[in-house]
């Protein structure tokens, strides 16, 4: 089941998705101090495009650095991250067929503001991370 609505997803919104994130990872790392804001945009990147059966839990190691990364995240390209998600939300909302799409859409919202001192780990396990 997994792999089917990864499939719609896909053709749906995750390619979009997913070149968004690309591109805000690309742009993040021309500079020395963004590499690691553009590495985290990859990886929710990849979670963008196959997001089902996969979940985020926090991190119990990450602190304060985190907390001043995702500040700048935020500023730099978080909010623009999150609008994409939210207006693809709205829009896979306006169908039925569309409304499980929309409901992923808006569940990736905090990890696109907030993603450093996060993980992605697989549903069932999402526990061992820990």
């Amino acid at each position: 089941m997994k792999t089917i609505l990864n499939v719609i997803w896909l053709v749906l919104s995750g390619f979009w998705l997913f070149l968004g994130y690309l591109l805000a990872g690309v742009l993040l790392c021309v500079t020395i101090i963004g590499i690691p804001f553009g590495l985290a945009s990859f990886r929710i990147g990849v979670y963008a495009l196959w997001p089902f059966g996969y979940t985020t839990t926090e991190r119990r190691d990450a602190g304060a650095p985190s907390f001043v990364g995702n500040v700048l995240w935020l500023i730099l390209a978080g909010w623009w991250l999150a609008l994409s998600h939210i207006v693809t939300g709205i829009a896979l909302c306006v169908t039925i067929i569309g409304i499980p799409f929309g409901i992923a859409n808006f569940k990736m919202i905090p990890i696109s503001l907030l993603p450093l001192g996060r993980d992605i780990v697989p549903t069932d396990q999402p526990f061992t991370a820990r």
